[in-house]
């Protein structure tokens, strides 16, 4: 994956210890109110730590009216003497929740909600942005202060390293955690399908009707797309997908291992190109002199805000050579997808259709 969308388009996204210096050079961190500290000690939310043989590890919940548990996928059980009612999560992590119809729970969010002109950040999804508090609105940005006078119950996000809360500043940390339970849900290797699952629970646990027309429907959808691309990637197996995020210094192709999506993908019989210099975890670096390393018939471009569309590339002579380029067989791909079967419904079903009708051409 490239960057958070809140960061320059040149900078690599994802946390290791190298990325992690990149991406909070130069942010600031917001401070701890005078308010916040004296709440740290009246937190009285239950967290504890559980093993992978805990009976509530794929989540659980006692009466609707009684006490509330959930497992994350660090092992830590939130036990809480009711269902929380005041929620913060990350921007994807409540747009998904909101999909599923979690609607009258989540109060706060923090990560890419809003863009330069005030519209909402494609992350947000369908998510009311101008009905929630916004802690944040980029990479290391977390008002705890503000977080604080939430009195927040919960915290949601997804975790693309081992128990590393995604979008949650290292810094901070430690107060955050004093204020209010977190749950950390894996979304990187592992097929798409477990996120999906997850937050599909974890939305049941918070209140959210699963059996209503549009949760059933989209899941319905869903799963009919997933047998779309099975067949198109059956008939055009011979056909290689690059899946890859553009800045202005570097390509950096994706290790589709990695992703949920593209690693799901790759089951259903999708051939990936797979970088064989992957630094870090997530992908291969490439500077645009040689960006013509891998010559895939089919691209997935990240279109997320803050990378470089195809509009902005038609300068770097290495991508116009590209066969794929040169057959205008490119796809948007957001390498961030919120984990909701309405917002991974149609990105499947988009990618099945493109699959379906490209040619060889490399």
């Amino acid at each position: 994956m490239a960057l958070p969308s809140s960061a320059s388009a040149d900078q690599p996204r994802h946390r290791h210890p190298s990325r992690r210096r990149v991406l909070t050079s130069g942010l600031g961190m917001a401070g701890l109110g005078l308010g916040a500290v004296g709440l740290l000690e009246a937190c009285s939310a239950t967290v504890s730590s559980s093993n992978a043989s805990d009976s509530s590890s794929s989540g659980s919940s006692g009466p609707a009216n009684g006490p509330w548990t959930f497992t994350d996928d660090r092992g830590t059980a939130v036990r809480l003497n009711s269902a929380p009612t005041k929620v913060i999560a990350y921007t994807g992590a409540a747009a998904a929740l909101y999909d599923f119809g979690v609607t009258d729970r989540i109060v706060g969010v923090f990560g890419p909600t809003k863009q330069a002109d005030g519209k909402a950040d494609p992350m947000a999804g369908d998510l009311p942005v101008d009905k929630v508090t916004i802690l944040g609105n980029a990479y290391g940005e977390f008002d705890v202060a503000k977080y604080a006078e939430l009195d927040p119950q919960l915290l949601i996000t997804d975790m693309w390293e081992k128990d590393s809360l995604w979008y949650v500043p290292a810094a901070s940390l430690s107060k955050i955690e004093k204020l209010a339970p977190t749950i950390g849900i894996t979304v990187a290797s592992e097929p798409l399908t477990t996120p999906l699952a997850r937050y599909e629970k974890l939305a049941g646990l918070l209140g959210a009707d699963l059996s209503a027309p549009a949760a059933t429907e989209a899941k319905t959808a869903f799963q009919q797309a997933v047998e779309q691309l099975r067949a198109a990637a059956k008939t055009n197996k011979t056909l290689t997908v690059m899946a890859a995020s553009a800045s202005a210094d570097l390509l950096y192709v994706s290790d589709p291992q990695v992703y949920p999506d593209l690693s799901y993908f790759e089951q259903l019989g999708v051939s990936f190109v797979r970088p064989t210099n992957v630094v870090g975890g997530f992908f291969e670096s490439l500077s645009w002199e040689n960006a013509g390393k891998y010559a895939p018939d089919l691209i997935l471009l990240d279109d997320r805000t803050g990378t470089l569309q195809p509009a902005d590339l038609t300068g770097k002579a290495t991508w116009t050579a590209l066969p794929a380029v040169k057959a205008h067989q490119i796809v948007a791909w957001n390498s961030e997808p919120r984990y909701s079967y309405a917002a991974i419904g149609p990105i499947v079903q988009t990618f099945a259709t493109a699959l379906q009708n490209a040619k060889k051409v490399a």
